[in-house]
């Protein structure tokens, strides 16, 4: 038995026994899921249950039971806490409370029949908040903290055919704590998946896929740790692991067209499925290109958050969000403030999402300290913080969907950034980086700010704004400042009544090529479900619990409310986000194509006239042209309709076609207006046909 080393908790270093970072990926090979009841016992302090915790002979039959993955504090141990920027525990790095509280895991499990007894075995974590000690069969294998990120740890040899124990001690607060202060409850538990994996001989641990577009034309290089072959059916394509191959003609991914090829990497001993898309991110002449043209991100920064589950969410949750997006005009995801779940990555890859994927940093809190002591600019905290970068990035470099990596939030300046930014630029110089905080710039590819009025928007937007703080104008920070996009990370907080000005936001947001779009702040409610006595649902707040410090209301300021519910707001930001202009000019109508590089053809326009807000027949058939039958699919009396559609001709991304406006009759009284609708031609796999992507409207006349 081996005893429990408790100072681990408030050691500075990210981890002990792990093996290095890889991609996230699905193979053949045998995997067995470790999620289910394990028994649990809570203790107030670090010490736990004791040095018992991981000897078979340790009698749990009194302990609980509790779900895996989950917050023991939503399963009824202890209580959720909410802070916004304040830590909720004194400022001591990189020490933290005694009273810490700690829950001891236990799990007994046998390996399935047809289990391959020869290969090596991995255990994978994929989230521990916050510092999670683990043993097998009273082995300790190590620690490891930064709780959004995954851990591995080999237990080949370790592994029996039945009777195993998987013992796992979980600090409430840690050192790596102090890295996540991120404007968000405090969850505490094994909230993510927990699985062994079969790793066979000859299979595969990691491997990266190179595959950029440049005028119509691939070019695809897949490395990895062992020889293998590259096969995609549909490219006709068999190429080696490590040979470079050049396509003649593919379709490029973007979050309006997210064209995937599958195919397989196959090594002696495992397959591995692929998804590649193909595209190429560059930032170039102040402008962020993407397959050569700029992208404008209409965006939204989310957490991950669920009444019942808190950051613990299921597959059919996250579609529900990317559903939601995509019909309301969303396709950019800042992932505030830690990399998500790497299934989420997988479905912005195949429904179409640009992200910046964020680091799981943030020391916001150090603030009421005057910054002293703040871990980016401390020794003893560089390997922790580039540990987070490195598993972030390794994880996750083989999505087509993100492209930017962001090193963090909210957490000052400091010398860890610079070493961040250089193990990114040399691991992965395909991607472009993004971190706000530091008013240099200087590991940043864009300047970045969070919450700027319009007028110093628009001033941006010119590459006229005031140097910020502690940067002298003129100098060589303000000039490399200067000449770099502005991406808007946070605006519009949706807070209570907001979020507030988003057309004039997005008005100026298009009207700059420095500009690459903005993340609405932010994308749900952060309410806890509670149940009254009458067990009605009710949604809980920072304030609602007995504790001090809390960030009250604060973390009720998305675009859903808790239940995914959308709120006003998020009407308001479909409307202003719509990537369709429409708009009725001197008896035409102006189709402006506001997409990064699609043309309209995938839209129907359709037309209908209304009298005081009723729906009416409005329009002579000899007027204008009318495609097919009404709206309503009725013909009426006298050669009228009630709508019908409109010929747009083509109309690339970036221009305006004019159509004639339908010659409508004006009512003898009242109001009459007529809207068209621009609506999707077929069906997708976030909407289905006649889904309304874009509205305009115009008043015809009044009696």
């Amino acid at each position: 038995m081996v005893d429990c080393p408790v100072e681990f908790h408030e050691d500075p270093a990210p981890g002990s026994g792990r093996r290095a970072a890889r991609a996230d990926f699905v193979s053949d090979a045998p995997r067995l899921s470790l999620n289910g009841r394990w028994r649990f016992r809570l203790s107030g302090t670090a010490e736990g249950t004791g040095p018992a915790l991981p000897d078979p002979e340790l009698d749990d039959s009194s302990w609980e039971t509790i779900r895996v993955p989950s917050h023991w504090v939503l399963e009824g141990h202890d209580r959720p806490l909410y802070t916004n920027t304040a830590y909720p525990f004194p400022i001591d790095p990189p020490y933290v409370p005694d009273d810490n509280p700690t829950g001891d895991y236990r799990l007994r499990f046998d390996l399935p029949s047809g289990w391959p007894g020869g290969d090596r075995c991995v255990l994978r974590f994929q989230g521990v908040d916050s510092c999670g000690t683990v043993w097998l069969n009273g082995e300790l294998l190590g620690h490891s903290k930064g709780s959004r990120l995954p851990f591995e740890f080999d237990v080949s040899g370790l592994v029996r055919p039945e009777g195993n124990l998987l013992a796992v001690r979980v600090h409430r607060w840690s050192s790596g704590s102090y890295l996540e202060d991120q404007d968000m409850w405090w969850l505490p538990g094994i909230f993510r998946e927990v699985e062994l994996l079969a790793r066979p001989q000859g299979g595969i641990d990691d491997f990266t896929v190179h595959a950029s577009y440049a005028g119509g034309a691939g070019s695809l290089l897949v490395t990895a740790d062992v020889p293998g072959l590259v096969e995609i059916p549909e490219l006709g394509l068999s190429a080696p692991t490590g040979e470079r191959v050049e396509i003649d003609r593919v379709d490029p991914w973007s979050a309006e067209h997210p064209r995937l090829y599958r195919g397989t990497l196959s090594a002696a001993g495992e397959r591995v499925d692929l998804a590649i898309g193909f595209r190429t991110v560059a930032v170039s002449g102040g402008r962020l290109l993407v397959n050569g043209v700029p992208v404008l991100f209409r965006g939204v920064n989310r957490h991950e958050h669920d009444p019942e589950r808190g950051r613990s969410l299921d597959r059919e949750t996250m579609i529900r969000d990317i559903e939601l997006m995509k019909r309301h005009n969303v396709n950019a995801v800042r992932t505030a403030h830690y990399p998500p779940h790497p299934e989420f990555l997988r479905l912005c890859d195949e429904y179409g999402l640009w992200v910046v994927d964020e680091c799981d940093i943030e020391t916001h809190g150090f603030i009421y300290a005057g910054w002293a002591g703040n871990p980016p600019g401390e020794p003893m905290w560089q390997e922790a913080l580039l540990d987070r970068a490195r598993r972030m990035v390794e994880r996750d470099k083989n999505h087509p969907s993100v492209v930017i990596w962001s090193l963090g939030n909210e957490s000052g300046a400091g010398a860890a950034f610079a070493g961040i930014e250089d193990w990114i630029r040399r691991r992965d110089p395909s991607r472009p980086l993004h971190y706000e905080r530091d008013p240099s710039y200087r590991h940043s590819d864009f300047y970045s700010l969070m919450y700027p009025s319009l007028a110093d928007l628009e001033r941006i937007g010119q590459r006229k704004e005031d140097p910020p703080e502690g940067v002298a104008p003129d100098s060589a920070d303000d000039a490399r400042r200067r000449g770099l996009p502005f991406l808007l990370c946070e605006y519009a907080h949706a807070m209570g009544n907001g979020p507030g000005s988003l057309a004039d936001y997005q008005a100026i947001l298009e009207s700059s090529e420095r500009f690459c779009g903005g993340f609405v702040w932010e994308w749900i409610d952060h309410g806890l479900a509670g149940r009254d006595s009458l067990g009605r649902t009710y949604y809980r707040h920072g304030g609602d619990i007995d504790a001090q410090p809390n960030g009250e209301r604060y973390c009720l300021d998305g675009l859903l409310f808790p239940d995914r519910t959308p709120s006003p707001g998020l009407g308001e930001l479909r409307a202003a986000f719509q990537p369709v202009g429409i708009a009725v000019e001197e008896g035409s109508v102006v189709i402006t194509n506001k997409h990064d590089a699609m043309d309209l053809g995938h839209l129907t326009f359709r037309w209908f006239v209304e009298v005081d807000g009723v729906r009416t027949d409005g329009a002579r058939v000899d007027g204008a042209r009318v495609d097919g039958a009404g709206v309503d699919g009725a013909w009426v009396d006298g050669g009228r309709v009630d709508g019908g559609t409109l010929a747009v001709p083509r109309c690339r991304a970036r221009e305006s076609v004019r159509v004639p406006l339908p010659e409508v009759a004006v009512a003898a009284e009242g109001e009459t207006w007529i809207t068209i609708e621009a609506v999707l031609t077929g069906g997708t796999r976030w909407a289905p046909a006649g889904h309304v992507v874009a509205t305009g409207q115009a008043r015809l006349g009044t009696a």
